[in-house]
C-alpha cells in the first residue's frame, strides 16, 4: 500500500471526522512523498523537479507521476497540492472500494455523501494502522488532519529534509483552507444579518 492509501484508511476510522478538502490536500502530499521516495522527483527549494522515469506499481501513483510539470520553471509544492488534491479523497475512496478495502455503513456519523464508508478489517487495514504508529512520515501527515496516531515520546521524528518540507507545506495548505472556511462562515453570517435587519 502507498502512504496515501494508508493515510486514507487511517482517516476513515469512525473515531475521526476529517474534512474532504483537508484529506485531499494531505493525500496529494503523501503521493509527493512517495514519488520522492521512488526517485521519481526531487525538490529544488519549493519546486518539484521530475527526476527520471519511475517504476510505480500503483495506478494512482502512476497518475500522479503523469501529472507532473516537466518543464522549467517547475511546479511549486503548494500549487501541486491544490491542483492534484482537487477531489483526490473521492478518487481514493473509489479505488479502495474497488479493492475491497472499504465498505458502506449507513449508521453513525457521515464522512462523505449520504453513507459513511468504513475500512474492512483486512491485512492492509491492520498494516496501515501499524505503520501509522511506527512510521514518523505517516504519523506526521495524519496529525496534519487531526488524526492522532499514538506514538511513544522517544520515537524519532522526520529525518529527511525533502519530506519535512512537504509535510510543512501540507500543514500550511490545510491551515489556509481552514482560514478560507472561517472567512466564508463570517461572510455568510454577516449577509444573513443584513437580510434579517436590526
Amino acid at each position: 500500500m502507498t502512504t496515501a492509501k494508508d493515510l486514507f484508511i487511517i482517516a476513515m476510522d469512525p473515531k475521526h471526522s476529517v474534512g474532504q478538502g483537508d484529506l485531499s490536500l494531505t493525500l496529494a502530499g503523501a503521493e509527493l512523498i512517495d514519488l520522492i521516495g521512488a526517485g521519481a522527483v526531487a525538490l529544488d527549494g519549493d519546486r518539484i523537479v521530475p527526476d527520471g522515469p519511475p517504476t510505480l506499481d500503483d495506478r494512482l501513483m502512476r497518475e500522479a507521476a503523469a501529472g507532473l510539470t516537466r518543464q522549467a520553471p517547475y511546479e511549486r509544492i503548494e500549487d501541486w497540492l491544490w491542483r492534484r488534491g482537487s477531489d483526490l479523497s473521492a478518487t481514493y475512496q473509489a479505488a479502495l472500494e474497488e479493492d475491497g478495502e472499504l465498505t458502506p455503513k449507513r449508521s453513525g456519523r457521515l464522512l462523505f455523501g449520504s453513507e459513511r464508508m468504513e475500512p474492512v478489517d483486512t491485512s492492509a487495514h491492520r498494516r496501515a494502522a501499524d505503520r501509522g504508529r511506527e512510521e514518523p512520515v505517516l504519523a506526521a501527515l495524519a496529525s496534519v488532519i487531526g488524526v492522532g496516531v499514538e506514538r511513544s515520546e522517544d520515537e524519532p521524528g522526520l529525518d529527511d529534509e525533502a519530506v519535512t518540507t512537504v509535510v510543512a507545506v501540507v500543514h500550511d495548505a490545510v491551515m489556509e483552507l481552514e482560514a478560507v472556511r472561517q472567512r466564508r462562515a463570517i461572510e455568510r453570517a454577516a449577509f444573513a444579518n443584513v437580510w434579517r435587519g436590526p
